[in-house]
Order: C-alpha cells, then sequence, then structure tokens
C-alpha cells in the first residue's frame, strides 16, 4: 500500500517535471540549478530516500570541475542534483528511459553515442569547452553500474578532458544503505533489472539512506591520464570500502571486487576492454 502511494505521488511529481521541463532550458544557470536541486530533492523525499554526508564534507562548496562517482543506479543522478546540481555524461540509451530520459535530455544532459569513436572525441572537445567556462559535470567513469558491494574498473579516457582543461577532479563516494547502515542493493540497476524493477524495489523500502563521501581533491593537470585515473579510483573505492566497514555488509556479501574483477580494473587503464567506454575508441558498457 505504502508503495502504491508513493508511485501516485511520484508520477504527478513526474508531470510536474514534464511541464517544468518545458521551459527549463529558458532559464539562467542559477536558476536552472536551483530547480534541479529542488526538484531532486523533493524526489527523493516522495521515495523517503536521506542524504547522508560525512560530516567533514561539504558538497555545496565544490568549485567548477569534473565530479567523477561509482555509479550504482539511475537514481544517483537524483541524489546527487539534489546536493550539488549539475550536468551529466550519459550514454545515449538513458534517453529512451520512460519520461525519466526525456527529462534528462531537458535538463542538459550530454549524451555519447555507444561505438562512435567521432562521437566519443565531439564529446571530449565539448567536456573540455565547459570546464575551461568554469562549469562542473559528473561522470560515472565505472562506464557501467554496480551493486555498490565494489567499484568497477575505470576507464581513463572520461578523465582526459580534465587534463586537457587543467581542471579539478573532485572522486566521490556513493553507498545505499538501510536506516541500520546496512547495505542495500534496492536502487541496483545491473543485469536484466528492468528500469519498472528497479522503480519498485526502491517504492518498496521502507527507508533508504544514500550515504556520500568526498574524498581529496586532485589537480588533474599534475596527472597524466593513467596515474590519474589510478588515483581516483583508488580514492573512491578506498571511500567505499570504508563506509562498508561502518556498517558492515548482509552476511554472505563481499565488500571488494573478486580477483578476477581486480585484474580487469588494472588493465583496463592500459588497454581497452570488451564493452568498456573510452572518448577516441572504444564504446560504453550497455549497464
Amino acid at each position: 500500500m505504502i508503495a502504491l502511494f508513493r508511485a501516485a505521488r511520484m508520477a504527478l511529481h513526474l508531470l510536474y517535471g514534464l511541464m517544468i521541463a518545458l521551459i527549463f532550458p529558458r532559464f539562467d544557470a542559477d536558476k536552472r540549478r536551483r530547480i534541479a536541486r529542488c526538484w531532486s530533492a523533493d524526489l527523493l523525499h516522495i521515495l523517503n530516500i536521506r542524504i547522508e554526508i560525512t560530516a567533514t564534507d561539504a558538497l555545496h562548496k565544490l568549485a567548477s570541475g569534473l565530479i567523477v562517482c561509482n555509479h550504482i543506479s539511475w537514481l544517483d543522478v537524483f541524489v546527487l542534483n539534489s546536493v550539488l546540481p549539475t550536468r551529466f555524461v550519459a550514454k545515449t540509451e538513458v534517453k529512451s528511459w520512460p519520461v525519466i530520459g526525456w527529462l534528462c535530455a531537458r535538463s542538459q544532459t550530454l549524451f555519447i553515442k555507444r561505438g562512435h569513436a567521432r562521437d566519443a572525441a565531439r564529446l571530449n572537445r565539448q567536456i573540455i569547452n565547459l570546464l575551461q567556462s568554469g562549469d562542473s559535470l559528473v561522470v560515472f567513469p565505472e562506464g557501467t553500474s554496480t551493486d555498490g558491494r565494489h567499484v568497477a574498473g575505470f576507464h581513463a579516457s572520461l578523465l582526459q578532458p580534465a587534463i586537457d582543461a587543467a581542471a579539478n577532479l573532485y572522486p566521490l563516494a556513493l553507498r545505499y544503505q538501510d536506516a541500520h547502515g546496512t547495505h542495500s542493493t534496492a536502487p541496483a540497476y545491473i543485469g536484466e533489472t528492468t528500469f519498472a524493477a528497479s522503480l519498485w524495489n526502491i517504492l518498496k523500502c521502507e527507508n533508504l539512506h544514500a550515504h556520500l563521501s568526498v574524498t581529496p581533491t586532485l589537480c588533474a593537470a599534475d596527472f597524466d591520464r593513467r596515474s590519474l585515473t589510478a588515483t581516483a579510483h583508488q580514492q573512491i573505492r578506498t571511500a567505499v570500502a570504508a563506509m562498508h566497514k561502518g556498517h558492515p555488509l548482509p552476511e554472505g556479501a563481499a565488500a571488494d571486487q573478486p580477483l578476477e574483477e581486480n585484474l580487469k580494473a588494472m588493465y583496463s587503464m592500459l588497454l581497452p576492454m570488451p564493452g568498456s567506454y573510452e572518448s577516441d575508441d572504444v564504446t560504453l558498457h550497455s549497464r
């Protein structure tokens, strides 16, 4: 019953969002950010999702630059927008998601076509220009989503624009958990899970918390692509592991990646992996 009530409220909120989206691009940048923050925060309130931020973190004080975060769910975008409204980089397929895809497009999300090297190069140039103009963007460098128990390997080319623009890189860790701090996989949008199933899992949750942790800022110009990728990955992985340590995983779950996944993560910094996303010569994971 509670899930159905939340679904009805969410439907009304999405309708309200569609109405705003019609004129959203006409607003100035400051007003767009305020609208995105308020609308996303209201969505999380409807879904009974609370944001937890480490006391020493100050997400709202992050200056312009490239924000990188581990990726778990379509919900990640609204969690981040409720705290730090900005533009996102997403695969073109997101446009086909019911309602959410159109809202993302109207909110100036940057889309990349899978398997199109020229389009990836075009996107990188666009990101560089935005960073140099003082804008901020969010990318999910895993190129796919996980259940949140581990951090998959990063694809180095997604971080290249930060180096070219001499911008700051802000590695950010995200974990979903219940009211008692136990890791939750309810929001996970992975494997064969459909968007409807993912949404229903979230609607059924009695309490869901999104825990955000900012790791040390990196000056991208001080690194080459490989070392920047390795450092950002390690910082986020360490932060996620620390959150799991502070709030243990459910019995039988593992906080870290199996050896095979660790090897893939290391090699992905050196060679393109099948199905992965790189700016010039590779593609994006299907999810």
